[in-house]
């Protein structure tokens, strides 16, 4: 099979773009802003973590959409990413259907399950409860949904 001449223009035309990067080292009990969106809704094309630093504490972590307006809502259920560690170099996947737990892997990514998420204004965030350790680099590629909108690390 040939490879592609232009690698990042064949990404950009299905994906919408270079992803965006968000590092959170070290993990901590809280809540944390991943990523702004602003001037309207974005589809989520692609969403996934690379974990950077061990993650070897029972904690409890998933991600979620809170909106400027409107109740926050869950992308993904809270998983338990260290009673069983999570070493660096693992990639975290989501499926983008609710209630999906984060899935653990080395070396591959699923795609979304169903579709692309939209999300309103507002914010993505990581919503670490209980335990904490380790690092985790968010990435994610989007589209606007609507005229002006975009997305940035926060």
């Amino acid at each position: 099979m040939p490879a592609l001449a232009n690698a990042s223009a064949f990404r950009n035309a299905i994906l919408g773009g270079a992803p965006v990067a968000k590092a959170y080292t070290p993990l901590v009990v809280e809540t944390k802003t991943l990523y702004t969106i602003a001037g309207g809704r974005v589809m989520i094309t692609s969403l996934y973590g690379l974990v950077t630093t061990d993650i070897t504490v029972a904690n409890t972590v998933k991600l979620q959409a809170n909106p400027t307006t409107g109740a926050t809502g869950d992308l993904v259920t809270a998983t338990d990413l260290g009673t069983t560690d999570t070493l660096a170099g693992a990639l975290l996947n989501i499926s983008g259907v609710v209630g999906d737990s984060i899935v653990r892997s080395v070396g591959w990514a699923t795609g979304f399950k169903q579709g692309y998420l939209i999300v309103a204004t507002g914010t993505i965030e990581q919503v670490t409860a209980t335990g904490a350790d380790g690092g985790i680099t968010w990435y994610v590629t989007w589209v606007p949904m609507d005229d002006g909108a975009t997305l940035v690390a926060a």
